[in-house]
């Protein structure tokens, strides 16, 4: 792991956001909350808040992060078949959060899948990416459009 025992405690956020695509049948199915497994969204957006959690437990040169909040919002786009995910991870610390953010994004849309993989198979993730950091010593970033 790198040393950052040097380093300011700092406010750090990051967002990072990611989409999976589905049958119009599938999105119908969470829309109306009649999956089988239950409300997809509400269970992928806790399976997303403890993903951000447990990063440095799945990325082994993560440092574990004392987060003081993680939100995540999905969007459903009735127009492209998809489900849009958005997390934001914050805390205050000496290392950043972008890790947790993405992490946060992916597993949220990664529970989609399988709550709904009876269903649809073929779904697909895609677009998981850093959209914004805040914070530390090289300061604010924000993704191109």
């Amino acid at each position: 792991m790198v040393d950052v025992g040097e380093k300011a405690e700092t406010r750090r956020q990051a967002r990072a956001a990611g989409t999976i695509l589905m049958l119009p049948e599938t999105l119908a199915l969470i829309r109306s909350g009649s999956a089988k497994k239950g409300d997809v969204l509400g269970v992928a957006r806790i399976a997303a808040i403890q993903g951000a959690k447990r990063t440095s437990e799945l990325i082994p040169l993560c440092h574990p992060i004392a987060l003081t909040k993680v939100s995540v919002e999905f969007e459903i786009d009735g127009e492209h078949n998809a489900v849009h995910c958005l997390a934001i991870a914050e805390c205050f610390g000496r290392t950043g959060v972008e890790m947790e953010a993405l992490t946060a994004a992916s597993v949220g849309l990664l529970t989609v899948y399988d709550m709904c993989k009876a269903v649809d198979r073929g779904m697909r993730i895609g677009g998981v990416r850093l959209l914004e950091k805040l914070g530390g010593k090289s300061g604010h970033w924000l993704a191109d459009a």
